[in-house]
């Protein structure tokens, strides 16, 4: 039975007026917050003014209606679970409706009992769901950082997700493009359906197309049967297309046919396919500048253009080496049959002093590389790629003294502490934040080099 603590608020819309009457009654003596109504009218008014939890639908009104019902309840509340009525010769529309996003579908002639078993799965789902997204939105938030720039980007990606908008990300290589874009996915009313993945730089231009839209049997040599194209393997869900600055005019162009149109021809065939598909591109190039040199289409790019996030680079997000290096050493610990449990100080030093040229893809590959060499259950700096313990990149240079030559690195960790604890007025909390150390390891390493407590 269900807790009126928090009661679940039910709409029974059903054509029949004594079954939506009773099935109201045992939904409310489970302990649901219901109402009723027995035309398309009443669905579309309570609708539109109030959120339902559960929407027990009649298909026979749908029927009745001058709109889609289904798709105008999923447009009020995509977080609205549908439960469908339906009688045997409209099994075709109830499983349009599950296409729709519907979540179960009944005969019109089922037991009010077995409507209520329908909705207390419904409840049941819709609560795994929440947990779920709250812990994916609580991990996401680690892995990305907290500067002020990635919160601009997670604000974006909670206000865009909830739309069709197409979505453009643009980024150096490997600042976790495709991770952004499963977000906005995830977070979306397609979160349920395919997420489709494709590079356009690592194709051909004759196979880029043929990946993405298709191709008929005899369309070119090798085409020996029909190929569904990823456009129709992503329908009803979301294609990520990466490196789309590295597209050829001709796809260009057949991409800008979907996107207006949402119609595909696959390659070789005179018949037009539709397709209901959310585009999320990503590049690294300047698009605004190959459009203006003519190498991408202006129209494509402000189709593309809609809503536009702008991904930090990782030297910019510093915050997000505390999360995100244990959650690579745990991959890496799997995927390489290593109990390795984290980096000893000297070691998250060197790291937090790299420059990260090639962003979290590169960070992941240097941690990947230290767990696989550990000997130990914490990383060392031997273990450590060359370009980390050298100081690579432009934040970090080589140290050295004019009197003394090449320093210790026992000496470049006195002088980092120095300068840190300086830059931040000998605040001892922040400075031990921004070296990724706790406050009493960095006590004791100022007590060991004799730096004054100021």
């Amino acid at each position: 039975m269900q807790s009126t603590e928090s009661a679940i608020r039910v709409l029974v819309a059903c054509a029949e007026i004594d079954y939506g009457a009773a099935l109201a009654d045992f939904l409310g003596y489970s302990g649901y917050e219901v109402e009723r109504c027995h035309d398309a009218p009443g669905v579309l008014r309570l609708v539109s003014q109030r959120t339902f939890d559960i929407l027990v639908l009649d298909l026979e009104l749908d029927e009745a209606a001058d709109i889609d019902l289904v798709t105008f309840a999923r447009e009020q509340n995509s977080a609205t679970q549908l439960i469908l009525l339906f009688d045997m010769d409209r099994i075709e529309r109830a499983i349009e409706g599950i296409r729709q996003g519907a979540h179960f579908y009944l005969p019109r002639t089922s037991a009010p009992s077995d409507v209520a078993l329908a909705v207390d799965k419904s409840v049941h789902s819709r609560h795994l769901a929440e947990r779920v997204d709250e812990y994916e939105e609580s991990v996401f938030e680690q892995l990305v950082g907290r500067t002020e720039a990635m919160g601009r980007v997670v604000e974006l990606i909670r206000k865009v997700a909830p739309t069709d908008s197409t979505v453009l990300l643009l980024g150096e290589s490997g600042t976790g493009k495709e991770v952004l874009a499963h977000a906005v996915h995830r977070l979306s009313r397609r979160g349920k359906r395919s997420f489709v993945a494709i590079n356009c730089a690592a194709l051909p231009e004759a196979l880029l197309e043929s990946e993405m839209f298709g191709h008929v049997k005899g369309a070119f040599t090798g085409a020996e049967q029909d190929k569904r194209g990823l456009f129709e393997e992503a329908d009803g869900g979301t294609l990520f297309l990466d490196e789309i600055g590295d597209m050829s005019p001709i796809t260009q162009a057949k991409l800008l046919r979907v996107l207006q149109n949402g119609e595909m021809r696959p390659v070789g065939s005179s018949v037009s396919l539709k397709v209901d598909v959310r585009v999320i591109a990503a590049t690294n190039r300047d698009l605004e500048e190959a459009v203006a040199r003519n190498a991408f289409r202006e129209d494509l790019y402000f189709r593309l253009n809609m809503v536009t996030i702008r991904i930090p680079p990782l030297r910019e997000r510093m915050d997000a080496l505390p999360a995100l290096i244990p959650h690579f050493i745990h991959r890496a610990n799997q995927r390489y049959g290593k109990k390795v449990r984290g980096m000893d100080d000297h070691a998250t030093s060197l790291i937090m002093h790299y420059d990260f040229p090639g962003n979290v893809r590169e960070l992941e590959s240097i941690v990947g590389h230290a767990v696989i060499m550990a000997d130990e259950d914490l990383i060392r700096p031997r273990d450590l790629p060359e370009q980390v313990c050298r100081g690579g990149g432009k934040r970090l240079q080589l140290p050295y003294h004019a009197e003394a030559g090449i320093l210790t690195l026992s000496e470049v960790e006195e002088r980092y502490i120095r300068e840190v604890l300086a830059r931040l007025s000998g605040n001892q909390s922040l400075t031990a934040k921004k070296l990724g150390i706790s406050r009493s390891t960095l006590w004791r390493k100022m007590k060991e080099y004799g730096i004054e407590r100021a």
